[in-house]
């Protein structure tokens, strides 16, 4: 009789049936906590039900992510045998008398008469055990030391009216020393009280307003279920998700856990910033570029390749678990403040100093009618891979950019040599400037293409522009041999980040 955990979480075998169901209290837990709790009871696996960063309630969305054994989002392969099989159900069982007290932490037994005697479901805290995990990574009398006193940083975190409230009170706030009113919209409502829980500068304008205040000296804001992330400094600095995985990871040795484990190397997806790569390189460790999709960091995790993974779109983790972790990444940022004695901003310009600063940004074309977008990627990659396109010019006002490589990407897992082809048009130019096009899997029945520019200044005069000025040449470019208005009659992007 196995185990399955549920976010719910749900722990189930091959083959043997689930025996025992494990919830977090009130149905409540965050993807990292489910992550860390498949781990720590050695589950077979798990069932989050979500939201994501996506709005919730009758209208909005409902996801259902299956976690296998090491705590990381299923691979491609579980999920198509999921799906085949899936296909062949002929009947399931309901059991409408079975009512479950949610609010109840312990254990709870029920007689289904049959092979199950008892079927056990076990409601758990939705933050111990995550918290615990937490208490071996950090140095928290550090973090509260920063927290606390007349000295103290103030801070102000978001919790978006997602399952992270209770986190962030019972971590940041009661555990770290934090004052209570640090801490916003942490009463988890099934419709986020009617906003779009995803932490970017387009959705999570009360943090931004407050921050720009400049009462507060670091802000932070979470997703619907605490994989995501965002951080600001005082008066409204952003950091980029692409400059915020960069920095952590120059900055590691502030950290007990990587003292004590050490760096073997770092992962990133395709289109995130290569900001990363210049971190890595000066030291010397290895950089893996993958699809995007958290599942594909994990084999590089399992084998001890990587150490800290990181996306573009707000998602940050290490090998503490096969998630990607918004809480964790709050505190690493903390625990640099309290190291280095710095201020966010000053954080972030020292990184641009020393390695040179990425201007990105990436471009959203959503609610696309799926047929023609898939023309439209079509006859993009039979312009962009074939031979005469590799050193074109284009010139955009004083700015000329020749093409030295372009590709449709193609992941070679150097774990089990699985192949993933198609994920996403690259054009790289000779002065390291990047294009590049994808299609979104997570967006309903309606397609989205996601554009990325990306362009490098390495001297400091030039790090205080505005990126969409900077980056305004290679959308042009792309806007150009897309044509990408002209054929979907959008006049702009529907979200930029």
């Amino acid at each position: 009789m196995d185990d399955f955990f549920s976010s719910s979480a749900i722990n189930q075998g091959p083959v043997a049936p689930i025996g025992r169901l494990i919830i977090g209290q009130n149905g409540i837990l965050s993807t990292p906590a489910v992550s860390c709790i498949i781990r720590k009871i050695k589950a077979a696996g798990g069932i989050i039900l979500t939201a994501s960063h996506c709005p919730g309630g009758p209208g909005g969305e409902f996801g259902v992510k299956f976690n296998v054994a090491n705590g990381g989002p299923a691979p491609d392969i579980v999920s198509e045998k999921i799906y085949q099989i899936s296909k062949t159900i002929e009947e399931y069982a309901i059991c409408p008398d079975l009512r479950i007290d949610l609010s109840r932490l312990g254990r709870q037994e029920f007689d289904l008469e049959n092979k199950f005697k008892p079927f056990r479901v076990e409601i758990v805290d939705p933050v111990d055990i995550y918290l615990n995990l937490l208490r071996t990574i950090f140095d928290f009398s550090a973090i509260k030391g920063l927290l606390t006193g007349p000295s103290q940083l103030k801070i102000r975190v978001d919790a978006m009216h997602g399952v992270m409230g209770p986190y962030v009170r019972k971590v940041l706030c009661d555990e770290l020393g934090a004052p209570a009113n640090s801490a916003i919209n942490c009463v988890p409502l099934e419709d986020f009280g009617g906003q779009h829980p995803d932490p970017n500068l387009t959705y999570a304008t009360t943090l931004l307003e407050a921050m720009k205040g400049g009462e507060y000296g670091f802000g932070a804001a979470f997703d619907a279920d605490g994989d995501r992330y965002m951080i600001l400094g005082q008066n409204g600095f952003f950091v980029s998700p692409s400059d915020s995985l960069a920095i952590i990871a120059a900055n590691l040795s502030c950290i007990p856990y990587f003292r004590q484990m050490g760096v073997r190397g770092f992962g990133r997806s395709m289109p995130t910033s290569t900001a990363l790569d210049r971190v890595a390189k000066s030291m010397k460790v290895p950089v893996y570029e993958t699809p995007a999709g958290w599942r594909f960091f994990s084999n590089l995790m399992d084998s001890g390749r990587c150490s800290l993974c990181g996306e573009e779109s707000f998602g940050t983790g290490s090998d503490h678990l096969r998630e990607k972790d918004g809480l964790w990444a709050v505190l690493v940022w903390l625990s640099i403040i309290a190291a280095r004695k710095q201020s966010v901003e000053e954080i972030v310009r020292d990184h641009w100093a020393k390695y040179g600063r990425h201007y990105y940004c990436r471009f959203d074309y959503e609610g696309l009618e799926p047929k023609s977008t898939y023309y439209i990627l079509r006859d993009l990659e039979a312009l962009v891979t074939d031979k005469s396109f590799i050193g074109q010019q284009f010139a955009v006002g004083n700015h000329i950019y020749s093409v030295a490589k372009t590709d449709s990407f193609e992941y070679v897992d150097p774990v089990d040599g699985t192949v993933t082809k198609k994920q996403g048009l690259r054009i790289i130019f000779s002065d390291a400037s990047r294009l590049i096009f994808r299609l979104s899997s997570s967006s309903g029945v309606r397609a989205t293409i996601r554009l990325y520019a990306e362009s490098y200044e390495r001297d400091p005069s030039g790090h205080n522009q505005e990126p969409q000025a900077v980056l305004s040449p290679l959308i042009a470019i792309a806007l150009k041999i897309s044509q990408i208005h002209e054929r979907t009659g959008r006049r702009g992007p529907t979200v930029i980040t």
